[in-house]
């Protein structure tokens, strides 16, 4: 079996690779990273985004889990965990000062 030469493209591939070359650089993905303050302003707005989502997630998870806690007071090991969780965060809250100028 020879191997054939390569057709060369014609005209119709020709147009139909360019129009498709147009439409992945007139994505908004591309037009984001053709600079490099662009990326790094992307970037960091993702950043961002993903911080805030995460402090949120774990606030959310941490106050239904001490919620589930202080609910259960029927097994002892898990009553009195709970209640000494319940306490130190109590406690926590009390001691904190409200911000202002010292007396």
């Amino acid at each position: 079996m020879a191997d054939r030469p390569r057709d060369p493209l014609d005209r119709q591939t020709a147009q139909r690779l360019a129009r498709a070359l147009e439409e992945i650089v007139a994505h908004r993905i591309v037009r984001i990273h053709d600079s490099l303050i662009k990326v790094v302003f992307f970037q960091f707005l993702r950043g961002l985004a993903f911080g805030f989502g995460t402090v949120i997630g774990a606030s959310i998870l941490v106050s239904v889990l001490v919620a589930v806690l202080a609910r259960i007071e029927f097994v002892p090991l898990l009553g009195d965990l709970a209640t000494q969780v319940i306490d130190q965060i109590e406690a926590a809250q009390g001691s904190e000062q409200p911000a202002g100028p010292p007396r």
